[in-house]
């Protein structure tokens, strides 16, 4: 609708219904030989009273967009619980959040000592026996086995006499909980036939081990064959003994038939490898070079 100077003049795209009152002018046709069939608008000049009526007719066709107050209720309340959808999904995000253990502050706890870890309060045993052939030893070197046991690892020591045996105990002086198997492996080394100066590692080091093996277990020997085998490995006045425990760092201790090797896990495997090829019966020049390979080796390692 266009107003100019009291009149309104209508623009449309086709003629207007029967039922509109307004005259209508007929549109113009034509046809184009390449374009398909063209519609001119029609233009209706009509009043401004008319337009006025024919507004009000058409406000009148609109839709009523009263609010009815039940909807509206209901939109508020569900709103509302949106809202506390939403707000339970941000707790339960951050219940998540807190679960996480990559987000969790760990805990720290403070070490144990060896009376807090006790159970029902009692203190914690251990009985070494002592061997027959180890008692005068054990006597005689029995000061260098009490100064660490009671200086270093707090222990209560006591020798019995009925059982021959080496008796521990912890007490409310001792700090470390594994001080108690700490002295029964040096007691125990000690009983094997090592020298307190070496056993005492096993308190100081954390990666020493014993290994013990017999000579039948690697070759069925039998009579004279057994002792020459022994012979092999310790060698004359132990320089065969002497040369592995020196290239391969760790200590050897040949007791009847029995071999005891104390070192680490990686020096005790190159020892025992030496020590079965001579029980094998490899000549010792042959061992004796392969162990001053092992000691180079090793002195470039470290």
């Amino acid at each position: 609708l266009v107003n100019l100077d009291h009149t309104t003049i209508l623009l449309c795209n086709s003629p207007l219904s029967a039922a509109n009152p307004y005259p209508t002018t007929k549109t113009k046709r034509h046809y184009h030989p390449s374009y398909s069939l063209v519609s001119y608008p029609s233009f209706i000049i009509m009043t401004t009273a008319e337009s006025q009526d024919m507004a009000m007719d058409m406000e009148s066709n609109l839709p009523s967009h009263t609010i009815d107050p039940s909807t509206l209720t209901s939109r508020i309340i569900q709103s509302k619980s949106i809202q506390q959808e939403d707000a339970n999904n941000n707790d339960s995000d951050n219940e998540d959040m807190e679960t996480d253990p990559t987000n969790v502050e760990q805990p720290t706890f403070e070490k144990l000592s060896a009376q807090a870890s006790r159970v029902g309060g009692k203190s914690e045993y251990r009985r070494i026996r002592c061997p027959a052939h180890r008692y005068t030893p054990l006597r005689e070197n029995w000061e260098q086995l009490l100064t660490p046991l009671v200086e270093y690892l707090k222990l209560q020591v006591r020798f019995n006499t009925r059982t021959r045996s080496v008796e521990m105990k912890t007490s409310k002086h001792t700090i470390d909980t594994v001080s108690l198997q700490k002295g029964a492996d040096f007691v125990g080394a000690f009983m094997l036939g090592f020298e307190p100066q070496d056993a005492v590692a096993l308190l100081r080091l954390d990666d020493l081990y014993i290994e013990s093996f017999k000579v039948t277990d690697v070759k069925m020997l039998k009579g004279d064959h057994v002792s020459r085998a022994i012979g092999r490995v310790a060698g004359q006045d132990g320089k065969t003994r002497f040369a592995i425990e020196n290239a391969t760092r760790t200590r050897v201790v040949v007791a009847d038939s029995r071999i005891h090797l104390l070192g680490s896990y990686g020096n005790i495997r190159l020892a025992r490898n030496a020590i079965c090829d001579l029980i094998m019966g490899a000549p010792p020049g042959k061992v004796y070079n392969n162990m001053r390979n092992v000691a180079k080796r090793m002195n470039e390692r470290y």
